[in-house]
């Protein structure tokens, strides 16, 4: 047997070997004490403050959006929503639909909040609705003791006051997209909106301003406890335009439920003072959330109300066209002012006949008089001696072909057509024929009621002028530049301004829509453009079978002018889409339009100074979206 001396040698190893290990591991938790509590102390507590602590972002008030004489196009108002935190609901499901009982609640809204519910933490705010109506606010604060984590509040939204009236200018906010919401840390601020088109779009990093912050105290559950230090953010720029809002309204009440797009431009400083494409749509309903019975009522609408006609409208410019053939001719020394061509209503070309729009013919015409009685024959004559090609080169002159930045996107080009243009896009050789209708503004050329309004400034002045849609982004103002001289001689010129005067006096097409009174002048140019080619049986039941055709088989009537004539100030083009002959339905409205604008004289009346900017600025930003410039 084991003796008790050896027992207690055993014992006093195993206590010796146990000592020690708890000696070494409380050793060993002392360094590590010591190295965490003073040799990374400075570490773990920033980390310990942060884990305390929370950065929350506070939305910027987006900036103003408004017209020359200071008047509200874009501004924000109260916004009272309401949102659902779904940690607090318990039961969410429940909760809404308790809360579907006093606001309405669609099923598409209901499954974009159950994937948000799913899609971030349970203690983040879910935007349940918005926009709601006072009462509807005020009877959920009522009954919000009933609705567990339901949370009313008071925001801002985007409001456009007139609606539709400037739309297709300044464009519509809407939700941030889910490919959107990591661009930028303040797109995920429940219920944030940011620019979908217009100006709203190309302008949202100056119109949105800078997000504010606060730091709150937060639990291990991320739950905000209290807040501890706040620093506002700076609202957004406000945008100055060029538009005149009243005249704008005048315009857009007499263009109707006309598929329609009309333009008035100062033509000593470029300022576009109307920009009007009818049927429009309210801006409004895409804040709100557009029902998908509005949006497919408003794609499949034949007007186009989504289509801003002025920049992305694209039409043959008709007869309106014919000044710029003329001009190419003049230059070139291909025709002189007293050469006349007899129009007797054909003009035979190869094994084609070619038609003057009046079937008797218009007789003998010089240059000017071709001009004013917009004879179809006197072109297709002069078409052949000029070319295509130096066509081409004058139309870029007065604009054709050519965008400019307005800081609105989808701005169309038009179509110049040229030789090596055909040669291109079909690898056939052009023809003829093809300058002959070119010659009348028919044929593959295309322009924009944009481009045609160029047109009318450059006619009116001999200078290249250059729109100009936004005065100033903030403190940051765009410049005017110096138009340069089109290099035209200026006896060409004054023929021609001479012909667009003589279309609103006696036997022009225009007489009856002549401006009278006191200091009243206008010269213009009438256009009618087909959509279609016109059959010989149509061509010989006259004026009223063209009449009885489906809407969008009609014609395109077109009128561009300026105004006075002794010392032109504004400049006008617009086209009523199937709207029949240029004469008697462009030229009317154009003439009312044209009288109200000297009544109002907008260009008397600079722009407002801008608002200011609510932060530093950032002119090469602005700079490079709004200058002018072909």
């Amino acid at each position: 047997m084991e003796s008790e001396g050896e027992r207690y040698r055993l014992y006093s190893r195993r206590a010796a070997l146990l000592g020690g290990f708890q000696a070494l591991v409380f050793t060993t938790l002392m360094g590590r004490m010591y190295y965490l509590g003073v040799v990374e102390s400075g570490q773990y507590k920033v980390l310990a403050e942060n884990n305390r602590a929370s950065l929350r972002l506070i939305a910027p008030e987006r900036g103003e959006i408004l017209d020359r004489m200071g008047r509200r196009i874009a501004t924000n108002r109260k916004d009272f929503r309401v949102f659902l935190i779904p940690e607090e609901a318990v039961d969410p499901e429940k909760t809404l639909a308790s809360l579907g009982e006093i606001i309405e609640l669609s099923e598409s809204s209901l499954r974009r909040i159950r994937r948000q519910i799913k899609r971030q933490r349970d203690f983040l705010p879910v935007t349940v609705a918005e926009n709601l109506s006072w009462r509807e606010f005020a009877r959920i604060n009522v009954e919000s003791v009933k609705l567990p984590g339901v949370q009313p509040d008071a925001g801002e939204t985007r409001f456009y006051p007139d609606g539709p009236l400037a739309s297709q200018v300044v464009g519509y906010v809407g939700p941030v997209d889910e490919n959107e919401i990591n661009q930028a840390p303040v797109f995920q601020l429940p219920g944030f909106k940011v620019g979908k088109s217009g100006l709203e779009r190309s302008f949202e990093k100056d119109l949105r301003g800078q997000a504010g912050s606060r730091t709150v105290e937060v639990n291990a559950y991320g739950r905000v406890i209290r807040e501890l230090t706040r620093q506002d953010g700076r609202a957004g720029d406000t945008l100055v335009l060029t538009l005149d809002l009243e005249l704008q309204r005048h315009v857009v009440d007499l263009l109707g439920e006309e598929s329609a797009a009309a333009i008035v431009m100062d033509i000593e400083t470029g300022d576009i003072l109307v920009k009007a494409s009818t049927p429009s749509f309210n801006p409004n309903d895409f804040n709100l959330g557009i029902s998908r019975e509005n949006w497919n009522a408003l794609i499949k609408d034949p007007r186009k109300p989504l289509v801003n006609k002025c920049l992305q409208g694209q039409y043959p410019p008709g007869s309106t066209f014919k000044m710029v053939v003329a001009l190419a001719a003049l230059e070139a020394g291909v025709v002189a002012v007293g050469d006349e061509v007899t129009c007797n209503g054909e003009y035979e070309f190869g094994d084609r006949v070619f038609h003057c729009w009046k079937k008797q013919g218009h007789g003998s015409l010089a240059l000017v008089d071709a001009i004013a009685q917009s004879c179809d024959i006197y072109f297709y004559d002069l078409a052949q001696k000029v070319g295509i090609e130096r066509i081409a080169a004058m139309a870029r002159r007065f604009g054709f072909g050519q965008t400019y930045e307005l800081g609105i996107p989808g701005q169309a080009d038009g179509l110049v057509p040229t030789k090596g243009w055909k040669l291109a896009i079909s690898g056939v050789p052009w023809q003829i024929g093809e300058t002959l209708n070119v010659a009348i503004g028919q044929g593959a050329l295309l322009a924009t009621p944009l481009q045609m309004a160029v047109m009318a400034a450059r006619l009116a002045n001999g200078r290249a002028v250059v729109p100009r849609l936004v005065h100033s982004v903030g403190e940051e103002t765009t410049e005017i530049p110096e138009f340069e001289n089109i290099g035209i001689r200026r006896s060409h010129m004054r023929l021609i301004q001479r012909s667009m005067e003589k279309v609103l006096e006696f036997k022009g097409t225009a007489f009856a829509s002549r401006l009278e009174g006191d200091g009243l002048s206008m010269a213009g140019k009438t256009g009618t453009s087909q959509v279609r080619r016109i059959t010989k049986a149509e061509r010989d039941a006259g004026l009223k079978t063209l009449k009885n055709r489906p809407w969008r088989e009609r014609d395109h009537a077109l009128f561009m002018a300026y105004s006075p004539t002794d010392k032109p100030r504004y400049a006008l083009s617009l086209i009523i889409e199937h709207g029949g002959g240029g004469s008697s339905v462009a030229a009317p409205l154009a003439r009312e339009i044209m009288r109200r604008t000297l009544e109002i004289d907008p260009g008397s009346r600079p722009p407002v100074a801008s608002a200011g900017r609510r932060g530093q600025s950032s002119s090469s930003r602005a700079g490079a979206r709004v200058g002018g410039g072909a």
